[in-house]
């Protein structure tokens, strides 16, 4: 009997080893997670921002050019963030009345993140306040910590908003909106970490297990070819003029012709990407200058007789009989003035601007190459140029060559539309000779470990001759000198360019709104060697319809402090009274009103009072 174990020793013993092995358990398992795994819940709870830089890039930042450097445009500002971790919040509900007051959060959502005991993370708020911090920080919360974080800024508001657009909600996570921020997300972006952990077959991460981490890759940072100072100009000068000409709004394109390199893209309204969620219409974000197309006028006259030109149908001093109203398949077409002028020189087309003699030219060239030269010159496709939602266009009305009376309106810019930066880039391939280039913002990207990647200007193609762009631009100075840009020179320099007014396409029924119109300068200087290709648009200028009026002299003075900014020594003499003239112009509110004797704005609309159609388009 003496070796027999009796029942009950057996159950003793057994429950014995039984304790031992759960005690054992329970030491290793406390071992594995305060001594094997420490680093690795020390960052997850602990030090949250270590784990999170590691795996999440930091988004690339923005940079305009400036004379002595670079300037911050878009950047990334440090913060904090607010977060839990459930497993070490002692009390629940003193906890969730905390951090929904302090952090101003609906409390059945604090308290849905505090369900989970064993939950180790669970973010609660970003961009906090310097009293939401300062509370938190004084708090006796279990589990309730703070962590750094980075939000984007821009440091100069509203400053090239049109063409930055801004960092925000995209669906359930955030994303560049609108503009470059948009344009260039994935190389801002840059690229998500990832932390490889053996997980259990619960979906559980095993503390023990073998954990990689790839780290994240940071996105690229922007270098722009906009000049702030010019930017701050641009803007500023536009917002003046709309004022002054208490129009809708405007934009205004300043372009390097030789590189195609935007050194200033403004357009008014505007809005302050920091705070975008307080703009009460989206259609702010819109870009006009490239995703707003428009009838813009007369000053596509110049891009008919260039075409003409270089084709060898006519010449500047080709001459043609103006009666002041062309007839076409029931049809009239007249001079905005209504007037007729007789004996008219092709330069006189140009500086008048007559209808008739933009037509003689189309005429002369024909409707099939007529339309092959609206396409050279960009018009119809997309510039390419790196911003969001481009437009463009819609020249579909020189589809089909057999009808006469869509190419004639053409001529002068009607019944198709253009955008902006289209327009600009066509005059800044005559100032550069015929050549095409495309439209650049970024000058280069600057990845995170320095290496630069520069963005080359390319060119698109020629687009007409030498000594066709060359002729051209002589007449568009004669516009500035003996025509209706007279507004729009600048003593000492030799400037070219022209003026278009063109009204508003209804966008509820055929035909134009009634007493709306838009004006366009569209021009370059120094004429000799063109640096700077500036387009000025004023859309609905009230008691003003001409661009000369309105246009113009905006981009006098904006052409001025360009050509002065950039050190350009004036070419031609000048006196003091005319320098007094020049700022009298562009400084005196009331030269930017109609005068009486100032010509009456044709409609431009197609009447038909007595079964005959008029077409009249502004000059």
């Amino acid at each position: 009997m003496g070796g027999r174990v009796i029942p009950g020793n057996l159950r003793i013993y057994v429950l014995t080893v039984f304790i031992f092995l759960i005690f054992a358990a329970v030491i290793f398992r406390l071992y594995a997670l305060q001594v094997a795994a420490y680093e690795f819940y020390k960052n997850l709870a602990d030090n949250q921002h270590t784990l999170f830089r590691q795996l999440v890039p930091e988004r690339g930042e923005i940079f305009m050019n400036d004379k002595n450097g670079l300037f911050p445009a878009a950047v990334n500002r440090l913060t904090k963030m607010a977060y839990v971790v459930p497993r070490e919040v002692e009390n629940r509900e003193t906890a969730a009345d905390f951090i929904s007051g302090t952090l101003d959060l609906d409390k059945a959502e604090v308290e849905k993140k505090l369900e989970d005991e064993n939950d180790m993370y669970e973010p609660l708020k970003h961009r906090l306040t310097g009293e939401e911090i300062g509370r938190i920080e004084n708090s006796k919360i279990k589990g309730l910590h703070l962590s750094e974080e980075t939000y984007r800024y821009y440091p100069s508001g509203e400053l090239g908003a049109g063409f930055l657009g801004f960092f925000g909600w995209k669906d359930k996570e955030q994303a560049g909106r609108y503009g470059l921020e948009a344009y260039y997300e994935k190389e801002l972006r840059g690229r998500d970490g990832q932390m490889l952990q053996d997980k259990d077959t619960a979906g559980r991460w095993i503390s023990t297990g073998a954990r990689e981490i790839v780290g994240a890759e940071d996105g690229e940072d922007l270098v722009l070819t906009v000049d702030h100072i010019i930017q701050y100009e641009a803007e500023k000068i536009l917002e003046s003029a709309v004022e002054k000409n208490q129009a809708d709004g405007g934009s205004i394109i300043v372009l390097e012709p030789s590189s195609g390199r935007i050194l200033a893209l403004a357009n008014f309204p505007t809005f302050d990407p920091n705070n975008y969620s307080k703009v009460d219409n989206i259609d702010i974000f819109r870009n006009a200058s490239v995703s707003i197309p428009y009838e813009c006028g007369s000053v596509f006259k110049t891009i008919s007789l260039a075409a003409a030109i270089d084709a060898g149908k006519i010449n500047a001093n080709t001459t043609y009989n103006d009666s002041g109203a062309v007839n076409e398949a029931g049809y009239t077409i007249k001079n905005s003035d209504e007037k007729a002028y007789g004996l008219q020189t092709m330069t006189q087309v140009l500086e008048k601007s007559l209808n008739t003699g933009a037509i003689f030219a189309e005429k002369n060239l024909g409707n099939i190459q007529f339309a092959e030269y609206v396409r050279k010159f960009g018009f119809g496709e997309l510039t390419g140029v790196d911003l969001y939602s481009e437009s463009p266009g819609n020249i579909h009305n020189l589809d089909n060559p057999k009808i006469n009376i869509n190419f004639y309106t053409a001529s002068f810019g009607q019944g198709m539309t253009v955008t902006p930066i289209q327009l600009l880039n066509s005059y800044a391939a005559i100032a550069n000779g015929g050549v095409l280039m495309k439209p650049q913002i970024v000058e280069k990207f600057i990845g995170a470990g320095g290496n630069e990647k520069v963005n080359e200007p390319q060119e698109i193609r020629r687009v007409i001759s030498p000594q066709t762009a060359y002729e051209v631009s002589q007449m568009l100075r004669s516009v500035v000198t003996e025509g209706h840009g007279k507004r729009a020179d600048v003593p000492g320099y030799l400037v070219a360019g022209k003026t278009g007014t063109a009204q508003v396409a209804s966008t509820t029924s055929k035909g134009y709104e009634e007493g709306k119109a838009i004006g366009s300068f569209t021009g370059f200087a120094p004429l000799d060697d063109p640096k700077f290709a500036i387009l000025v648009k004023i859309d609905n200028p009230k008691g003003i319809q001409w661009a000369e009026s309105s246009a113009a002299p905006a981009f006098g003075e904006l052409m001025k402090f360009v050509l002065e900014y950039a050190g350009i020594a004036p070419t031609e003499k000048y006196t003091q009274t005319q320098m007094d003239i020049f700022n009298q112009t562009h400084n005196l509110n009331e030269l930017f009103l109609k005068k009486p004797e100032e010509k009456q704005p044709e409609n431009k609309k197609i009447k038909n009072p007595s079964g005959n159609n008029n077409i009249k388009s502004n000059g």
